[in-house]
């Protein structure tokens, strides 16, 4: 797998067909500058359409202990005018609700604070891992401001709308526990189990057929929002790809001849 690294998101593959994208400024707890939301949205709209099927699954970490993301850059935004702010602001949502359009499964491994924008990235992936040290907050109502990269919609699709009209009403912190327990997250980690832990769940992501996972994710995120006939009807619809396709027939034949499946994505 050919990468290209970026100026504040290195990329590796530990893992067949998994790419770890490391959000990398650890002097200032991963905030978002302009740079990176450039970095973000050139990963998603153009680095992982070339790479293609080389990756079917996709990980987001911070690097250092400390932080997967702490928001926006205040230093970087302080005297920015109106216009600034706005033209920045449309970097940050193309990145992050492109990271919600991609057809592989996304996991977020969130292995310190996730503030603000960085909390956003991660309610924008698939599903969330966290480290026991990890802590959570969409505190941008204290700044005159709210959440505008996706909180005020993938929150309370994940924990509920009472649930988080207080969270962002407030902009309260809370604890892995409190997100696992309310269904943000999947799993709480001992800190130095984070990394195995997912990197075990993406593994098998990516070694299941392709397309059966692409399809999978579509009609889960898709159908949620329509009404349950229709959202039905998707289902069959998308099904009936998989059942028509390549991978189908090598999967079958595989489990028969009793040996691992060479699943191709077509």
């Amino acid at each position: 797998m050919k990468l290209t690294n970026y100026e504040t998101i290195l990329l590796d593959n530990p893992a067949e067909y998994v790419l770890r994208a490391t959000i990398n400024r650890p002097e200032v707890y991963n905030a978002m500058n302009t740079q990176m939301g450039k970095d973000l949205l050139h990963l998603v709209k153009t680095q992982l359409p070339e790479l293609g099927l080389a990756v079917r699954c996709l990980v987001f970490t911070g690097a250092g202990s400390k932080a997967f993301g702490a928001g926006g850059d205040l230093k970087e935004r302080k005297g920015m005018t109106d216009a600034q702010w706005q033209a920045q602001h449309v970097i940050f949502e193309d990145g992050i609700f492109g990271i919600m359009d991609l057809p592989m499964p996304t996991i977020a491994a969130v292995n310190g604070i996730a503030m603000g924008g960085g909390c956003e990235l991660a309610l924008a992936c698939d599903f969330i891992y966290a480290a026991r040290s990890a802590r959570f907050a969409l505190p941008e109502i204290t700044l005159g401001i709210f959440p505008g990269a996706g909180g005020t919609q993938n929150l309370p699709r994940a924990v509920g709308t009472r649930r988080a009209k207080e969270l962002i009403l407030t902009g309260n912190h809370f604890s892995p526990d409190e997100a696992l327990q309310w269904g943000m997250i999947n799993k709480v980690c001992d800190d130095d189990q984070l990394m195995p832990e997912v990197l075990k769940t993406a593994g098998k992501i990516a070694s299941n057929g392709p397309l059966a996972v692409k399809l999978a994710k579509q009609s889960i995120s898709s159908g949620i929002e329509m009404d349950l006939k229709n959202a039905l009807k998707q289902s069959i619809a998308l099904y009936n790809h998989t059942a028509n396709s390549k991978d189908r027939r090598e999967g079958v034949l595989a489990f028969n001849e009793k040996r691992k499946a060479n699943f191709t994505g077509e």
